[in-house]
């Protein structure tokens, strides 16, 4: 078992639900899914920059990426609908939470001038989105074989929120688990 999903179980939840006043374990929300998201807008231009994204994001979450296409044709842009333009991988169960022990116990204390994130990243359903610069703060990262650097974002999808409090719940869990938030 994932040594953060352990952590869940036997601190967090009851933490939560001493906090909120649950009357069952089972209503403390939960991470669902962590969606991470690499646009490249530059794969129109060149179609290796979307194949090093899918290889750098395959290696940084142990599944295979899908390719993302555009919904819509927008001249402005030089982009027409179903053009490749990203990739995305959404982790669930095992790999999700061994994916958020190594996002915050390594890669998060790796940005340079690192100081937290921001706790206006929620939004109206409790759900978390960050955006990271560079894939090289990730240790799965070779930086010599890295040609372009691409940055990325990581959706931490949260159920389970049922009462009017979904921001500040979500947020302590986040907490709980050790994430690092600003004040």
């Amino acid at each position: 078992m994932a040594r953060l999903l352990e952590f869940y179980k036997d601190t967090v939840v009851p933490e939560m639900v001493k906090r909120f006043g649950y009357k069952n374990p089972m209503a403390v929300p939960r991470i669902q899914k962590v969606v991470v998201n690499m646009g490249v807008g530059k794969a129109l231009e060149n179609r290796k920059r979307l194949e090093d994204a899918q290889r750098h994001l395959a290696l940084i979450t142990g599944q295979k990426p899908i390719v993302t296409k555009a919904r819509k044709s927008v001249a402005g842009f030089n982009l027409r609908k179903d053009n490749p333009i990203g990739c995305k991988v959404t982790l669930r169960g095992k790999r999700m939470y061994e994916f958020l022990d190594r996002l915050i116990s390594v890669t998060l204390p790796r940005i340079k001038d690192f100081r937290g994130l921001s706790p206006r990243g929620f939004d109206e359903r409790g759900n978390y989105t960050l955006g990271i610069a560079e894939q090289i703060v990730f240790p799965e990262i070779n930086i010599e074989d890295v040609e372009f650097t691409q940055g990325m974002d990581i959706t931490i999808v949260i159920s389970g929120n049922t009462s009017g409090k979904k921001k500040e719940e979500s947020k302590e869990l986040l907490r709980l688990l050790g994430t690092p938030f600003r004040d």
